[in-house]
């Protein structure tokens, strides 16, 4: 791959799985809901703003550690193989490895997650052990379920 921009050609197919592949969590994510009964928007909402917060934290953090790797000529880039748009030194094809991590691992978590078919269980008090259960007349039960004299 000799032409102009070939880095970003490298990035196209990966962005487009990790997009379909968040799509198909999303429907997937939607369906699990619809059958549990649940209502699906809060739960979108919260997840939507975390998904939103950790990637611009991730992409902030890319931005300035592969700066700082490429001004210290750890990686460099051949210039006639990148599209031309920069953000300080890196090109901004270097950006799209985070942008399908975004995308990608948390519609993974969705895919590959085991919904439970039973509900959640609700706790009931069973007696303790230090405390066994004592009849009508105060006595403990033996050990065969009958009252010891």
């Amino acid at each position: 791959m000799s032409s102009h921009a070939a880095y970003a050609l490298l990035a196209v197919p990966f962005l487009a799985v990790a997009v379909v592949v968040a799509v198909v969590a999303g429907l997937v994510a939607a369906r699990r809901a619809r059958t549990a009964g649940r209502p699906s928007a809060p739960g979108r909402r919260v997840t939507l703003v975390s998904g939103v917060i950790a990637g611009v934290a991730l992409l902030v953090m890319t931005m300035v550690f592969d700066n700082v790797i490429v001004t210290l000529r750890v990686v460099a880039y051949d210039p006639s193989l990148i599209s031309g748009a920069k953000i300080g030194a890196i090109p901004i094809e270097d950006l799209a490895y985070s942008i399908g991590a975004v995308l990608l691992l948390p519609a993974l978590w969705v895919l590959l997650d085991r919904p439970s078919t039973a509900p959640p269980a609700h706790p009931t008090r069973s007696p303790s052990p230090e405390h066994p259960t004592r009849d009508a007349h105060g006595a403990r039960p033996s050990a065969e379920g009958e009252p010891t004299p």
